[in-house]
């Protein structure tokens, strides 16, 4: 029988040791997964979620940046971070072309306090885009490792599902318990692949179809800022509680709570009172910034074509002429017609005095 107590106690790494690459796998275009160990044997003790600052020897000195791991702590003898380059890319980029084997980088951290570990609850629901994946990976396989059934609902963004980060992986773990429910998006599919899963931008349509339940899950988020924003407006406008939301950014993640910055996403205010004018009909209303511009419209007997009401179908895009609205359309509208003063009168409401061609 083996006696475990006879084994040799193991150090906790620290960043005074320089780890070595121990291997190097490509993933989907442009993305590597690169695995360390401590030459000294080590392990490696961190929450998950967290990021490590890396030391990168590009042409002209060294570079730091910040890579989220994307292994466990449950797997404790190697670490992972997982890289994807962006055109502009110098220490990612020098990576992927130079980093093998053997080489030995000085690496800070780990640090940050994006992990579920902070925020227990029954049920959680991980959004991510593109590389944002790999905090929300690590969380998703501490939790499969426990062994244990987990409930998360992971609802991960990419151009196309070749670009689908882990999804091998992570659908194997899915097909070993039942409470890992994954949710692919993608912009498009790929070339003669037929694509079953969703297709088109996240949206309030989608996040009630992949989780029913979204109001009793903890919110995990990360991805470009944009994306992220999107996915705020659309859980505020469902009526999510925010307090429950929690993303990390790719440019500045959170090393403590007091660095989490706090979100100041415009949103409608519950008894703030606006006026809306419909300029074409000569007419002013005063209205709640919760209001619609289509609800403030037929309050003044006023018409304004609509179908589905939900910022899906287009039929009630009308031109705003001033102000500020906050819109959360469903794809109803493009990026065209908004940049040309578009929205759609059904899911926008009125920030201050607003103006419409109506």
């Amino acid at each position: 029988m083996n006696d475990l107590s006879r084994l040799p106690a193991r150090a906790i790494w620290s960043d005074d040791e320089l780890l070595e690459c121990v291997s190097v796998i490509p993933e989907v275009p442009h993305t590597a997964t690169f695995a360390f160990q401590a030459p000294s044997g080590a392990l490696f003790d961190f929450l998950p979620g967290q990021f490590l600052t890396l030391e990168i020897p590009v042409p002209g000195g060294l570079v730091h940046r910040t890579y989220t791991i994307s292994s466990s702590p449950s797997r404790p003898r190697s670490l992972s971070i997982t890289v994807k380059a962006q055109a502009d890319s110098v220490g990612t980029r020098w990576m992927i072309d130079h980093l093998r084997p053997g080489m030995r980088l000085k690496v800070l951290g780990p640090a940050g306090v994006f992990s579920h570990l902070n925020h227990a609850a029954e049920k959680y629901l991980f959004i991510s885009a593109g590389s944002g994946i790999t905090p929300v990976m690590s969380m998703t396989t501490y939790m499969f490792d426990l062994g244990t059934v987990p409930d998360i609902v992971f609802v991960n963004c990419a151009r196309s599902p070749s670009e689908i980060i882990f999804r091998e992986r992570l659908e194997h773990m899915a097909s070993r318990v039942p409470g890992i429910d994954l949710k692919w998006v993608v912009e498009c599919p790929d070339n003669f692949r037929p694509w079953p899963g969703y297709r088109g931008m996240f949206n309030q349509l989608m996040l009630g179809l992949m989780a029913p339940d979204y109001l009793e899950r903890e919110v995990f988020c990360c991805g470009p800022e944009p994306f992220m924003q999107a996915v705020r407006e659309a859980l505020a406008g469902l009526g999510y509680d925010m307090e429950r939301y929690h993303q990390e950014s790719f440019q500045a993640p959170a090393a403590t709570e007091a660095d989490v910055p706090a979100l100041d996403d415009v949103v409608p205010e519950e008894g703030t009172q606006v006026e809306v004018t419909f300029a074409a009909s000569g007419v002013t209303a005063k209205v709640a910034e919760t209001d619609t511009i289509l609800a403030a419209a037929r309050a003044a007997g006023l018409n304004i074509p609509s179908g589905c009401t939900f910022g899906v179908c287009g039929t009630c895009k009308i031109k705003q002429l001033a102000g500020e609205v906050h819109m959360v359309h469903n794809g109803g509208i493009s990026e065209d017609d908004i940049a040309a003063g578009y929205i759609l009168a059904c899911c926008s409401n009125p920030i201050g005095k607003v103006s419409v061609d109506v």
